[in-house]
């Protein structure tokens, strides 16, 4: 299992990412809200303002305080350090 650091020491599944968005946007405000009212919002912001909202596929939803494209940069590169791996075995 691969873990992508979201920020402050936080990690989560890569295989489980279905998407990395900005919360700018009034959908992605109604997602936030949906799952903190179900119950299915980790902040891992630290008291930070949110940069990156991160959908799982388990129906999570995980704040980040670090900007999506950081976010998945690092998912990026997890993949082709993934992909050498493979190549190496």
């Amino acid at each position: 299992m691969k873990l992508i650091n979201i920020g402050f020491g936080n990690m989560v599944s890569a295989s489980r990412i279905i998407t990395i968005v900005s919360p700018e946007s009034a959908p992605i405000k109604r997602i936030i809200q949906d799952a903190r009212e179900s119950g299915m919002l980790i902040d891992a912001t630290y008291g930070r303002r949110t940069r990156a909202v991160i959908v799982m596929d388990s129906g999570h939803v995980v704040l980040s305080a670090i900007q999506p494209e950081t976010v998945a940069n690092r998912f990026v590169q997890n993949e082709e350090l993934e992909e050498e791996e493979e190549e190496d075995d």
